[in-house]
């Protein structure tokens, strides 16, 4: 026992050891993740802005500042309303000025529209004015509604006349079986030939002033040096130099332009349907 009560007591002692240097917080991550999102957002709005037409922002704004129900909701009674709630789209929203109060729009229903003007009112609007009468002459002359038609069954597939804000547009185009120049050049035809002869005829019925614009179908391939700008502009002049020639006062000519292939009215770029001559009878007072 003496022994054993001479050595030195063993002490263990158990050390708990905390890695790292203790809690940070987390707050930080939170305010990054708030501002990832924020700039998220943000470059969603610039390129809404920029992909958006005019009519589209206008419908966007509409639709996040309502006045009225958005959806349709009718009562069950025959009271006041005859059956329906205050806020149905048959009530309110065709009473006042569309989808809002702050925003008034043309349209009649509360969604769809967004203002746009159909294309009868549009068409209506655009032909009033002191040169309506003037327009509706050169119309009737080309399609016969004042007697017998100035234009044949085979030339008359050529023409579409239209008015806009800026006038009357008589437009020829080529069809798949006849052209109005040459392949590839400003040598007109003998149907453009004809088509010039009968649209100074009926410019002589009037006395606005015109402007002639061409306009060319893009090419099958992209190619280093592309004619379209200088064949456009070259048919418009062909073509002015034939209505000249029929008797059109040059001084009535205001301008000349050729448009090239930048603006298409058929959905294939390169359809015949793209080549296509304008004369605009201007408005005398724009």
């Amino acid at each position: 026992m003496s022994a054993q009560s001479n050595l030195a007591p063993i002490i263990i002692k158990k050390k708990k050891v905390v890695a790292g240097g203790g809690h940070h917080g987390g707050a930080w991550k939170v305010a990054y993740a708030d501002f990832v999102t924020a700039m998220m957002a943000f470059f969603l709005l610039m390129w809404l802005l920029n992909a958006t037409t005019e009519q589209q922002k206008k419908g966007v704004a509409d639709y996040f500042s309502p006045t009225i129900a958005i959806n349709r909701v009718s009562g069950g009674g025959d009271g006041n309303f005859g059956g329906e709630s205050v806020f149905s789209e048959m009530t309110l929203p065709q009473n006042g000025t569309g989808a809002t109060s702050l925003r008034p729009t043309e349209g009649k229903q509360a969604r769809g529209e967004m203002g746009l003007e159909s294309d009868s009112q549009q068409a209506s609007s655009a032909g009033e004015g002191p040169d309506a009468e003037a327009f509706k002459n050169v119309e009737n002359a080309l399609q016969g509604k004042a007697g017998e038609s100035m234009v044949s069954k085979d030339l008359y597939k050529h023409i579409i006349t239209h008015v806009t804000d800026e006038g009357l547009i008589v437009e020829l185009f080529d069809t798949k079986g006849l052209a109005l120049f040459e392949q590839g050049s400003s040598e007109p035809t003998r149907a453009l030939k004809d088509l010039s002869e009968i649209v100074a005829s009926v410019a002589g019925l009037v006395t606005n002033e015109v402007a002639i614009g061409g306009h060319t179908r893009s090419q099958p391939v992209v190619l280093a040096d592309n004619p379209v700008w200088d064949l456009s502009t070259a048919r418009a002049n062909s073509f002015r130099m034939l209505l000249e020639g029929r008797g059109l006062n040059p001084k009535r000519t205001q301008r000349m332009v050729g448009h090239a292939d930048k603006s298409h009215v058929a959905p294939n770029p390169m359809s015949v349907r793209n080549n296509r001559l304008e004369i605009i009878f201007l408005r005398t007072q724009r």
